[in-house]
Formats: C-alpha cells, sequence, structure tokens
C-alpha cells in the first residue's frame, strides 16, 4: 500500500513537472514588478503558483499550502496540519524575467513542520532534483551525493552578496578563499550542493521558501546545513515578512571551514 507520504511525493513531482511547459514559454518574456519586500515578481510567478496549489489542495485538502506569492497577512499563520507544503513558484524571478537560466521551481513537504521531501526544478539544465530522509536524492533520476572532497582552494561554493553591508568583510573572506558561484537562485546553491555540483554553500538572504525544499536533501545526501540564524525548522508558523535565514552547507569538514573561515 502506498503511504501517505509517498501519494504526496508524487503528486508533487507531478505538480511541478506539469509547470515546466510554462516557465520556458515566458521565460525572458514576461515583465516583473516589485513587491511590498523590494523583490521582484512577475505574472509567470503567481500562475505556477496558483496553478500549484490548486494541484496539491485538491488531493490532499486537509493540508496546508503556503507560498512565497501568498497575499500578505498583518499576522503569522499558525501550523497546524500534520503536513503542510512550502513553495517557491520561480526561485530567481530576476534571472528569469531577464533571459538567464539558473531558475528553479522549488516545492518542500514538511510534516510537523519538518522538511521531509524537497522537490526543485532545474530550469537552466531541464532537471528534476528531489529527495528525502530515508528516500536518497535523486539528480535527473540517477543517486546523487554531496562532495565528500575536503575545502581546498578550487572549491566551488555558492554565495550571493549578502543585502546588509554588515556582512561584507566575510564575502570578501570567502572569495580569498575559494571559487565563488552566484547563480542568482539560492534554492539551486543548495540542492547544487546537496547533489554534488557545488562543494558548500553561504547564505545570508533566504527566507524559509528559498532553504525548504533542499533543505530536505542535503543530510540525505552525506551533507549538512548549519543555521547561522535561528533554525527556521520545525516550522510553526508562516510569514511572508519572517526574518532572513542565514546558514553555511557542505560536508562536515566544509562546514567546519566556513565557521572557521566567517568566524561564527
Amino acid at each position: 500500500m502506498t503511504s501517505a507520504i509517498d501519494r504526496r511525493i508524487e503528486a508533487a513531482q507531478r505538480a511541478v513537472m506539469a509547470e515546466t511547459t510554462r516557465l520556458h514559454a515566458e521565460f525572458g518574456r514576461t515583465k516583473a514588478h516589485l513587491k511590498y519586500d523590494g523583490t521582484r515578481v512577475t505574472p509567470v510567478d503567481i500562475a505556477i503558483s496558483e496553478s500549484i496549489q490548486r494541484m496539491i489542495t485538491a488531493e490532499f485538502p486537509e493540508d496546508q499550502f503556503f507560498s512565497e506569492e501568498l497575499a500578505v497577512t498583518d499576522q503569522p499563520i499558525a501550523v497546524t496540519a500534520r503536513f503542510c507544503w512550502v513553495l517557491d513558484p520561480i526561485d530567481g524571478t530576476n534571472n528569469y524575467a531577464n533571459g538567464i537560466a539558473y531558475v528553479a521551481i522549488s516545492l518542500a513537504l514538511l510534516e510537523n513542520g519538518v522538511p521531509i521531501y524537497g522537490v526543485i526544478y532545474d530550469m537552466a539544465r531541464r532537471v528534476l532534483m528531489h529527495g528525502g530522509p530515508g528516500r536518497g536524492v535523486w539528480d535527473d533520476g540517477h543517486a546523487a551525493r554531496a562532495c565528500s572532497e575536503p575545502p581546498h582552494a578550487n572549491s566551488l561554493i555558492g554565495f550571493h552578496s549578502p543585502v546588509e553591508k554588515s556582512y561584507a568583510a566575510e564575502g570578501k573572506r570567502l572569495i580569498e578563499q575559494f571559487k565563488i558561484r552566484g547563480l542568482g537562485s539560492s534554492a539551486l546553491h543548495l540542492a547544487y550542493a546537496a547533489v554534488g555540483h557545488l562543494e558548500g554553500v553561504v547564505e545570508h538572504n533566504n527566507r524559509i521558501w528559498d532553504v525548504a525544499a533542499a533543505a530536505a536533501m542535503i543530510a540525505e545526501a552525506g551533507g549538512e546545513l548549519h543555521y547561522l540564524t535561528p533554525a527556521p525548522f520545525p516550522m510553526k508558523e508562516f510569514w511572508l515578512k519572517s526574518p532572513r535565514v542565514q546558514y553555511i552547507a557542505g560536508n562536515a569538514a566544509m562546514c567546519a571551514k566556513l565557521h572557521e573561515i566567517l568566524g561564527r
């Protein structure tokens, strides 16, 4: 008999893959506008969000569904259901509107507020990455693992320039130590660390929808995720105005080295 979790995993993959035609069709053609928080959104973000929500809630009406593109609320929404979903319909909206292909659809399944499976469509490579505890991690249908090598000067680190200038010195130290890749999609950074395309990640600017899906994958793949701000999981409430999440990720040796470089 298919378990409640397996049924949701299958539905998540169907829902995400159903939106890839729309994603590719409007790539580089749609217009972005600013939201309340200074980030950008396009009509495609909203259309994908609404479509995936319809598909998931029709099949699992008892679950809660949260998305970056929900209407802003004055207060956080309490997580009360056993299962809930966290969606970023287009992670990398600036890239998407400007014709840069590092873009992802990122959907996480949480149980009791903890990510248990992530499904991430990588538009640049046209592949699906997915996985979670006890179920393996998969990159385009192939079992994948985090990089096992110790850190070295040519290690590739996913890193976006921090919003707060107070963290600029940390960026300088990272650039002096490693090869940096700033892809414009935080979900891809962490997922790439899980499947071995990047050796490490340092992020200052994430929100819970940026990290939830790949957070379900990284430990299963042999990597680690260390939060530099209070851990967002188990998620007890969802709020679009929630504080930013900062973290480092990679194998144990990489995480130790990143802590040393950052000094925290």
